[in-house]
């Protein structure tokens, strides 16, 4: 599937190429049991789920990311083939997603990669995760405004906050006052196509400490968003 990535005009070694092509093959047994894409055909996987999640690699810095209900591995586990001196956290709060995301990493022996299972609400006001992280990635979660709230308190000062979304002009504006109350700066939306859909990268920059009271829990970030 080489020729696909350089389509996308994205160079990739032989050794990512092989791992791409396992984590393909750990996707399509899991996902019989564990029920983690409704996207199964190979070359729809590459593009939809591989491809896709690393056309945005470039803004990703060397340094500590964590990734928010990170489900099948989108986008962070492509982003750590490609850029593997990255030290990732995938955090999913489904057991079973888990158990799939240590599969890959074990099988694809990428090394610096932790999995919590857990809800982004309680994590964050762990002390050990609490802004310490440099980068925060989230792809196919929720709305940027209930986003921002459950991503941000990971970030460090001077870190940022990086959303991937389909067209995301409505949920910018939306976000506007969540991106403020939470210590952020909008830094960039950088709008692309794969293959006529619409995609964008949404990336927050953290210039002040979150507030201690976010995330607020109890649903209130979807139900009430700020």
């Amino acid at each position: 599937m080489k020729n696909l990535f350089e389509k996308f005009g994205i160079e990739i070694t032989k050794e990512q190429e092989e791992k791409f092509e396992k984590y393909y093959q750990i996707l399509i047994e899991y996902n019989s049991k564990f029920n983690i894409t409704a996207i199964t055909e190979k070359e729809d996987v590459y593009k939809k789920h591989f491809i896709d999640s690393i056309l945005g690699v470039d803004k990703f810095d060397v340094g500590k990311l964590i990734d928010v209900g990170s489900g099948g591995g989108f986008p962070a586990i492509p982003i750590k083939i490609m850029k593997e001196e990255i030290d990732l956290t995938l955090l999913e709060a489904t057991g079973k997603k888990c158990e799939f995301l240590k599969a890959v990493v074990r099988e694809l022996d990428l090394k610096n990669v932790t999995v919590i299972n857990g809800r982004a609400e309680d994590i964050a006001r762990e002390e050990s995760k609490r802004e310490k992280f440099d980068m925060c990635s989230a792809r196919a979660v929720a709305r940027l405004n209930t986003l921002l709230e459950y991503c941000m308190p990971f970030v460090k000062v001077g870190g940022k906050f990086i959303s991937f979304k389909g067209d995301a002009k409505e949920e910018v504006i939306e976000a506007e006052n969540a991106i403020k109350v939470l210590g952020g700066k909008l830094e960039e939306v950088k709008e692309y196509t794969l293959e006529d859909a619409k995609r964008a990268l949404v990336v927050v920059k953290k210039v002040k400490s979150t507030d201690k009271k976010y995330p607020r829990g109890q649903g209130k970030e979807r139900k009430n968003p700020l």
